[in-house]
C-alpha cells in the first residue's frame, strides 16, 4: 500500500506546499488525536515541540487546532530539542508526542514526528491508521463540544530536559576546566544545550544560537561544521560540538580542529561502556554506511556490529528486538538505550566528554579510535524508471562486490526523500574503491538516460 503523508521520518515537505500546509496540518492532528484518544476515559494529551523554523507557529497552530478539536489537551513546549519532546511524552504521562521539524534541511522545509507515549516513532501501521483517517470528512472525527481540549505552555520543559541531561553523566562528574564550543545549528536546542554544558561546570563559547526563523542550519551546525572548526581553532577550545537543527544528532570537532564523525563516536561510547560492564547485547548496532574500519576494530575488541538499513527508526528496531543499548549512524545520529529512545545529541556528547575527564586525555586521541577505510559516496540522480532494475546496472554492481571481495563493500541504496540512488564503496585500495564507484556510476547514469 503507497503511503500520501508519511515517508521514512515522519511528514516532510517545503512549508506552504502539499502535504506541509496548515489545512493538511489541521486533518494530521484530528486523526492522529482521533486515533490515541480512544483508549480509556481519561484527558488525553499530547506534547508538541517546535525546532526555530518560520514555518513552525503555522503548523504547530494548526495540529493544535487539530488535537483539541477531537478532545485532546494539548501540551505546548516551544523550541526544544527532538529527544525532549520524547522524553517528556513519557515524563508528562501524554498519550502522543509530536515534533515540528525537518531536521538539518534548510528552514524552507518542515516535517511533523509522531511519538507513541513510551517515547518512539510510531510503528508503519499507526501511521497507516493515521493516514487513513486524514481524508475522512470533519464532522466524523470532531468531539462533542463539552469533550474540547485545552492548550497549555509547560513553562518547565527547559529545565526539566535540562536536568535529564545532566543525569545521564555518571554520579559527581564534572566539566570544570574544559572549554567548550557549541554550535547550536540556530535550532531548537540553542537555549538548552548550552545552558546545560555550563551548569556542568564548563567554560561554554556559543555559535548558531541566534535564531531568526530563516537561518536554522544556514552555514552552522552539524552539516557545515566548518564556523564550528575555526571557532575551536580561534579559542583554543578543548572540544567543538554541532547539533543539528533538531539536535538529534551530533558532530564533534577536537582540539585541532580536526571533524569526528559518527562512526568514531559509536566506537568511543562502544568501547567505554563495555570496559564498564554497561555494554549489552556484546557489541552495536550500525548502519550499512558504517565504516569497516569500525567493525574491524570492534572485532578486534570482542565486540559485534550488527548493521540495519539507513534510518535511526531501524537502529532503534534492532536494538530493541536483540536487546542493544548503542546504536548509531555515521551522520552522528546516536541512541543510546540506557537514556532515549531516539537519536540525542547533547547526551551523546555528554557521553564524550565524560570519557574526556575520566581519562584525562585530549579528544583528538579519545575520539581517533580507528583508521577509517577508504569510502567512496556518489549521488545519481535520474527522473524516471526503476535504474536499479537494469540488468547493466546489476551487472556492474556484480563486478565490482567481486573485484573488491572480503576487502571491501558495495552498497546501493535509492534515496528515501529524493530521486536518487546512492552508490558507496569502500575497501583498502583506495585507487579500485574509485573505479569500482565510477564503473557503477556510470551503468546507472546509462540505465537513466535510457529510461
Amino acid at each position: 500500500m503507497t503511503r500520501r503523508y508519511f515517508g521514512t521520518d515522519g511528514i516532510r515537505g517545503l512549508a506552504n506546499k502539499h502535504p506541509m500546509t496548515s489545512e493538511v496540518a489541521l486533518k494530521v492532528g484530528m486523526a492522529a488525536g482521533r486515533i490515541f484518544s480512544c483508549n480509556g476515559h481519561h484527558r488525553h494529551r499530547v506534547v508538541i515541540g517546535k525546532d526555530t523554523r518560520l514555518s513552525g507557529y503555522m503548523i504547530e497552530t494548526a495540529l493544535m487546532s487539530g488535537f483539541t478539536s477531537v478532545g485532546m489537551d494539548v501540551f505546548q513546549l516551544g523550541p526544544m530539542p527532538t529527544p525532549a519532546v520524547a522524553m517528556l511524552t513519557r515524563s508528562l504521562r501524554a498519550d502522543l508526542g509530536v515534533m515540528i521539524s525537518a531536521s538539518h534541511n534548510p528552514y524552507e522545509d518542515n516535517g511533523i514526528k509522531f511519538f507513541d507515549p513510551d517515547g518512539y516513532k510510531l510503528s508503519d501501521e499507526t501511521e497507516r491508521e493515521i493516514e487513513s483517517l486524514i481524508d475522512k470528512p470533519s464532522h466524523e472525527l470532531l468531539a462533542s463540544a463539552d469533550r474540547i481540549g485545552r492548550a497549555t505552555r509547560v513553562e518547565s520543559a527547559q529545565e526539566r530536559y535540562i536536568e535529564f541531561a545532566k543525569r545521564t553523566l555518571p554520579r559527581n562528574l564534572r566539566l570544570d576546566g574544559l572549554r567548550i564550543v557549541i554550535d547550536c545549528a540556530n535550532g531548537a536546542a540553542y537555549k538548552v544545550a548550552p545552558e546545560a554544558l555550563w551548569e556542568l561546570g564548563a567554560e561554554v563559547i556559543k555559535i548558531g544560537v541566534e535564531p531568526n526563523g530563516r537561518n536554522i542550519n544556514l552555514k552552522c551546525g552539524s552539516t557545515a561544521p566548518e564556523a564550528l572548526c575555526e571557532k575551536v581553532r580561534e579559542v583554543r577550545a578543548d572540544i567543538g560540538i554541532a547539533l543539528d537543527g533538531d539536535a538529534d544528532r551530533v558532530v564533534i570537532v577536537d582540539e585541532k580542529s580536526r571533524i569526528v564523525d559518527g562512526d568514531q563516536l559509536i566506537a568511543v561510547i562502544g568501547e567505554s561502556w563495555h570496559r564498564r560492564g554497561k555494554l549489552a547485547g556484546g557489541g552495536v548496532v550500525a548502519t550499512v554506511m558504517s565504516n569497516l574500519g569500525l567493525e574491524r576494530y570492534l572485532q578486534g575488541l570482542g565486540l559485534s556490529m550488527a548493521r540495519t538499513a539507513v534510518g535511526d527508526r531501524y537502529v532503534v528496531e534492532h536494538m530493541r528486538k536483540h536487546g542493544y543499548n548503542v546504536g548509531g549512524e555515521q551522520s552522528g545520529h546516536m541512541v543510546l538505550s540506557d537514556f532515549t529512545t531516539t537519536g540525542d545529541g547533547l547526551v551523546t556528547a555528554l557521553q564524550v566528554l565524560a570519557t574526556v575527564v575520566s581519562t584525562s586525555k585530549p579528544v583528538s586521541e579519545v575520539c581517533r579510535r580507528f583508521d577509517p577505510l577508504p569510502q567512496i559516496l556518489q549521488n545519481v540522480r535520474y527522473s524516471e524508471g526503476k535504474p536499479l532494475e537494469d540488468a547493466r546496472v546489476l551487472k556492474a554492481i556484480a563486478g565490482g562486490k567481486e573485484r573488491l571481495g572480503k576487502m571491501g563493500r558495495v552498497v546501493i541504496r535509492p534515496s528515501g526523500t529524493e530521486p536518487v540512488i546512492r552508490v558507496m564503496a569502500e575497501g583498502d585500495d583506495e585507487s579500485l574503491v574509485n573505479t569500482v564507484v565510477g564503473d557503477i556510476v556510470a551503468a546507472v547514469k546509462r540505465a537513466a538516460e535510457a529510461a
